[in-house]
């Protein structure tokens, strides 16, 4: 299984003027247009992962690879904070992983529309004319499976690896069957 994004978040518990906090951190760093998005895009370097922030001081991780990269961004995003003297001593009052997002492959291909009502259409969404994929919701699972054609799965909305595992090694399983 390969975790292709992570998502985390936490809150600074203090309020942030985004139109001050932009200017000082500039471009390419930092991008803010509050007509079409209320939050601050803050990347490091380029392409690296997104921090967004926002006016409440709430803020959000993407992108990152592995637990250790979330943590480690969020402890630069702190230390970056604390050097601007935006917040002396930058901490936040809470932060934690909410979602993995996770490939998988089942190495074969499937008919999605026969899956589509063998896993029971209360559990499942599939219209091809507008995603290419089967949405299967595992009713003993807080996770979503993206299923293609192809064999390739992707899994989401786990707050851990071990979660999205456990989903994969079920959906294997409950595919055999059908296929």
């Amino acid at each position: 299984m390969k975790v292709v994004n992570i998502v985390g978040s936490g809150s600074l518990n203090t309020e942030l003027d985004l139109e001050t906090l932009s200017e000082e951190i500039g471009p390419p760093q930092a991008r803010y247009d509050p007509d079409k998005y209320p939050g601050i895009y803050l990347r490091f370097e380029k392409e690296t992962p997104l921090i967004t922030i926002y006016r409440t001081g709430k803020y959000i991780i993407t992108g990152p690879t592995s637990e250790e990269e979330v943590f480690d961004l969020r402890e630069r995003f702190l230390n970056f904070l604390s050097d601007m003297d935006v917040i002396e001593n930058a901490a936040d009052e809470w932060f934690s992983v909410q979602n993995y997002v996770c490939t998988e492959d089942l190495n074969q291909t499937l008919n999605l529309n026969a899956l589509a009502i063998g896993l029971g259409l209360e559990q499942t969404e599939y219209e091809p004319e507008q995603f290419p994929g089967l949405i299967y919701r595992p009713e003993k699972h807080n996770g979503v499976v993206l299923l293609f054609a192809t064999g390739r799965v992707v899994i989401t909305g786990c707050q851990s690896v071990d979660a999205a595992e456990e989903i994969f090694t079920d959906l294997k399983d409950d595919l055999a069957e059908f296929v």
